[in-house]
């Protein structure tokens, strides 16, 4: 099995130090099954050569994406990692591997899918919750709540559960083909999935490898990996 980590230039360079390479290691993937990867390996990476894809946290989707201008200072882009990334992601789809996205990742995907983004949480809607947590990133400070009983993520997680946040940006419009799965309490959206029947395609706004000692957050991971060997050994007939 060999799963691809799509992060950050500044993320792959704490290699197996990262939080996004502990939480697998911690859930049950070997570190040899592990591969952090950036837009900087543009070239030589391909879905086809992995069983699973995890789209990470980080910069800021360009607003160009989903047809709109910048609006604000503190909204920053990568666009080589979208490009990257919106690229390995219609490979992953075309091939039907397990695809996980944690906060940026579920940004992404909704934007690939035809969605938009409220550019920053703050300006764009009423909301007084600050979403971009201070103090620790381990620390849980609001509430998510299952809003699909047969989702694959109340597979995951019953109901409801504290969860730490990190972010700035958040799902405006719906993309195609997606189904939201949670909220906040404040009403945004927290996790979606694919609305047709893909193996699995699962994506969640806060960051489960910062707090996988959860056992609900660890249960993300390790019902990822799960999909990720049955890729494997479907590939391997």
């Amino acid at each position: 099995m060999r799963i691809a980590l799509s992060v950050s230039q500044k993320e792959k360079a704490k290699g197996e130090q990262s939080p996004y390479f502990r939480a697998f290691v911690a859930s049950g993937a070997r570190p040899d099954e592990l591969e952090m990867v950036t837009a900087a390996d543009a070239r030589r990476v391909r879905a086809s050569d992995y069983d699973g894809i995890l789209f990470a946290g980080g910069e800021d989707v360009d607003p160009a994406l989903y047809e709109e201008q910048t609006k604000y200072e503190n909204v920053q882009v990568d666009r080589a990692r979208d490009d990257f990334e919106f690229a390995l992601l219609d490979q992953a789809l075309d091939r039907r591997l397990p695809i996980l996205g944690i906060c940026r990742g579920i940004q992404m995907i909704n934007v690939k899918f035809g969605g938009t983004l409220y550019q920053d949480i703050s300006s764009d809607t009423p909301i007084e919750r600050q979403h971009r947590q201070p103090g620790s990133r381990a620390d849980v400070t609001h509430t998510v709540t299952v809003t699909e009983p047969e989702s694959q993520l109340a597979g995951a997680m019953q109901g409801s559960c504290r969860v730490n946040s990190l972010h700035h940006q958040a799902i405006k419009r719906l993309g195609r083909g997606l189904k939201v799965t949670a909220h906040s309490e404040d009403g945004l959206v927290e996790a979606v999935e694919s609305a047709d029947e893909y193996p699995f395609l699962m994506a969640v706004q806060w960051h489960p490898e910062e707090i996988v000692d959860h056992p609900e957050q660890r249960q993300l991971f390790e019902q990822f990996i799960t999909k990720c060997r049955e890729a494997a050994a479907v590939r391997r007939r």
